[in-house]
């Protein structure tokens, strides 16, 4: 399996003209992989030199996102045969056949070694100094922060991985934790960290898709995409969570609508049916009856009932992320996406794949058509979703209104 993806990557890597041979390291050979957990202090300097220099030349361009400038960071450490990748998986890894080798020689229990710079968006640099010998992977990083021109070392330690795998997916995904004094007198344990690094490429069409009608509603506090619905049955979707969401799509803020600052307390607001039903009806193509039956509306009053979130109702801060991994385009112009659910905190670069039916319309926007969770016996209960109180529960909580 490791062989036919280096092929394909080789492959691809001579057709784009990639220089990504692998960079020798002098770590000297020796049996106990414990006395291999130094980090490599010049390769890492030279990663740092280009970098900066790479962060120079855009200096001039103010215009540049910093995912376009983390992009073009990423180029140059290619250039120079160093694998490099972005902390949230959006541009594909450079130099890859080197974290293909590693994976290999991790699987085969050889000696080897590689090291790889992961660049964050807050403009963030990681680098990864990993070992492996007899199927045991140590890892030894340094963390440093762009700032003035200059790059600050911010963090650094060595830790032997619990958890180490590259998956179906195409992914690294690793953990392990280590002693940290000042972490320790707050928490009474030690310091973690778990990590998922997409290693195979994506096409840019499928990044671009899962940019446009993915990301905007994700897997936080809402069950759009782990349900099956369509526009024929809207019924298992809360239609709240999505107000939630929408709203912010379309106006650009959260809902002025929050919970109050005694959590003791429920909250309830009448939010005007013009307003609710815009919110609803932009993305999804259900009518006003439909939606007056699916939720708790108020006749007298015009109005639909709305409880915000409260402390009962919060969800783990670990969640999923959506990658759009194939699509078609349909016949009546709808376009189907074929969807996995990466959840890093958990190591898993796929909790189930969905399909997703989405309706582009003249004027930029979209509507949402279907959801369907594909079934499989390796799917994973979608455990970071925090259902809202059902209105027994809500009461039962806070009492009556």
């Amino acid at each position: 399996m490791y062989r036919k993806r280096l092929l394909v990557l080789c492959v691809l890597a001579a057709t784009l003209g990639c220089s990504c041979a692998k960079v020798e390291t002098e770590l000297p050979i020796k049996s106990n992989v414990d006395t291999q957990t130094s980090f490599d202090e010049e390769k890492s300097s030279q990663i740092i030199a280009i970098s900066l220099e790479a962060m120079k030349e855009q200096a001039s361009n103010p215009s540049e996102t910093k995912l376009e400038k983390v992009k073009q960071v990423m180029q140059r450490l290619e250039e120079q045969g160093y694998a490099a990748v972005d902390s949230k998986n959006q541009i594909n890894m450079v130099c890859a056949d080197q974290a293909i080798d590693f994976c290999q020689a991790v699987e085969e229990k050889h000696q080897d070694d590689f090291m790889l710079t992961v660049i964050s968006d807050t403009l963030k640099w990681t680098i990864y100094d990993f070992h492996c010998e007899d199927g045991t992977v140590t890892v030894a990083r340094n963390i440093y922060q762009f700032e003035d021109g200059n790059m600050q070392l911010e963090d650094s330690a060595i830790y032997t991985a619990s958890d180490w795998k590259y998956t179906a997916e195409g992914y690294i995904m690793f953990s392990g934790s280590w002693y940290s004094e000042a972490y320790y007198l707050f928490t009474l344990s030690d310091m973690q960290e778990r990590v998922a690094l997409r290693v195979l490429p994506l096409d840019e069409k499928y990044r671009a898709l899962n940019e446009t009608y993915m990301m905007p509603i994700s897997y936080v506090k809402n069950n759009m995409f782990l349900m099956d619905w369509s526009e024929d049955d809207f019924s298992a979707l809360d239609f709240y969570d999505l107000f939630d969401i929408f709203y912010r799509q379309i106006y650009g803020k959260e809902v002025p609508y929050g919970p109050s600052d005694n959590l003791g307390m429920g909250t309830v607001y009448q939010i005007p049916k013009e307003e609710f039903e815009h919110t609803i009806m932009t993305y999804l193509n259900i009518d006003s009856q439909t939606l007056q039956q699916k939720t708790l509306y108020r006749v007298d009053t015009k109005t639909y009932e709305y409880r915000p979130r409260g402390f009962y109702e919060a969800e783990y801060p670990e969640h999923p992320y959506p990658e759009v991994v194939d699509y078609t385009e349909n016949a009546d112009g709808t376009i189907t996406l074929l969807v996995n659910v990466v959840f890093p905190y958990e190591g898993l670069s796929k909790v189930f794949s969905h399909e997703v039916v989405v309706r582009p319309l003249e004027n930029g926007g979209v509507q949402y058509v279907s959801n369907h969770v594909i079934p499989s016996e390796d799917n994973v209960e979608e455990s970071w979703y925090k259902p809202r109180l059902t209105l027994a529960e809500w009461v039962k909580v806070y009492g009556a209104e």
